[in-house]
């Protein structure tokens, strides 16, 4: 059979300029590639074969030479209904740049373009269930499970600060973006751990500060306005180091769960940065951004003349908010911590896929030995981390409690 019908043959499609592509990840015991549309914010997921074929399709090859391609790295050629009805979805996904007349294959099913998946720093939402599995290598692509839109009310809801926030990202980038600069970024990143070195040796000190912070409201008052400030230039980062790597951010806003009241920022296509080391990144940014913040109140409490009061407020300060910046890194979702081990797993819906896979294995279910040897190593590495993480912190609180009854 020919790789692609005669009229075809010599057709280049070629993708949408704001069309992305994600690296392979793990999902559960398959691997999957994320397909999303920019403009739109719909996201589908592919199987490693139909990725291939379409992150050929860039204007350059045609589909004769990509049905080569892929006889040669699958071992098959293509029929003409396989391309007909590739084509006839990405033409309806509105995917492709340009498309020959076709009809849709007999039976190909007609499915509805769907939002993509949360973004780093989004609004939470629910989902709907029933995300239809994967085919063979020319099926239709599962759409990604359609977000609920939020409800806003008085007591949670989500609120866009600015019209246009990549503009707004673009503009604080041109700011502060050389603080990204290696040759500034090491020293502060030397000066947080010598902070946090220095947390670490006086945190007995530091949890009695806390105390009497506690019964000072004008302090205490002051203190939290600090930490919220710190929360919002958390989520900023989070927007200027995506745009760093060529990210795109969708929203700044103010999110409400009362008595909670926070800023977020919407990266809005995290998971289709340039590499890992970016995603990662992107992801660590406000953590360290929130400890950034505290190196001139840590200044200040080792040597400036200060009033007991000022002085135990600015060391409460420090232990607080560096509790604040590492909180965000446990691996749970949907935290800081929990994106950054995604990307280390190399895997989408990582907590979710390692539960599937653990009660598999305590089973000894023939279906987790199904399972690629990458799944079956990160899955029980992400649990077993998430554990020892959990126990540590557990043990902080016991140890702090501890020292603040006995002092």
């Amino acid at each position: 059979m020919s790789a692609v019908p005669g009229a075809f043959t010599s057709y280049r499609p070629v993708l949408r300029p704001r069309v992305l592509l994600s690296d392979p990840l793990l999902d559960g015991a398959a691997t999957v590639h994320l397909i999303k549309d920019a403009e739109s914010g719909n996201s589908f997921k592919v199987g490693p074969k139909e990725h291939f074929l379409i992150a050929r399709m860039d204007g350059e090859r045609s589909l004769g030479e990509i049905g080569e391609e892929y006889a040669g790295a699958y071992g098959r050629r293509l029929g003409d209904a396989h391309w007909q009805r590739l084509l006839a979805l990405l033409g309806a996904k509105g995917l492709l740049a340009g498309a020959p007349a076709r009809t849709a294959a007999p039976g190909a099913p007609a499915r509805t373009a769907t939002p993509g998946p949360r973004a780093l720093g989004g609004p939470a939402r629910t989902t709907a269930p029933g995300v239809p599995a994967m085919t063979d290598a020319t099926g239709v692509p599962a759409a990604v499970p359609v977000p609920v839109p939020e409800k806003r009310t008085l007591l949670r809801g989500s609120l866009p600060l600015v019209a246009d926030a990549d503009a707004t990202t673009a503009r604080l980038h041109r700011w502060f973006g050389f603080l990204l600069a290696p040759r500034l970024l090491v020293p502060l990143l030397v000066l947080v751990l010598a902070m946090e070195a220095v947390v670490v040796a006086r945190s007995g000190e530091l949890l009695l500060a806390v105390r009497e912070l506690l019964t000072n409201p004008v302090l205490l008052t002051g203190t939290a306005i600090l930490l919220w400030v710190s929360t919002a230039l958390h989520e900023l980062a989070h927007g200027v180091v995506a745009r760093h790597y060529g990210g795109r951010v969708a929203e700044i806003g103010l999110r409400w769960r009362l008595p909670a009241v926070i800023m977020y920022c919407t990266v809005d296509d995290y998971l289709y940065l340039g590499t890992r080391r970016h995603r990662i990144a992107t992801a660590l940014a406000g953590a360290v951004m929130n400890l950034v913040f505290l190196l001139p109140f840590c200044a200040l409490w080792l040597f400036a003349p200060l009033d007991d009061a000022t002085h135990d407020a600015f060391a409460a300060l420090l232990l607080l908010g560096s509790v604040q910046a590492f909180a965000m890194l446990v691996p749970l979702p949907p935290l800081d911590g929990y994106r950054i081990a995604g990307q280390l797993a190399g895997a989408t819906g990582l907590a979710a896929s390692a539960g599937v896979y653990l009660r598999l294995a305590l089973r000894r279910s023939p279906e987790a030995a199904a399972y690629p040897r990458r799944a079956r190593i990160a899955y029980p590495a992400y649990a077993a981390v998430t554990v020892l993480v959990l126990a540590g912190t557990v043990a902080a609180v016991v140890a702090a409690t501890h020292h603040l009854l006995t002092a």
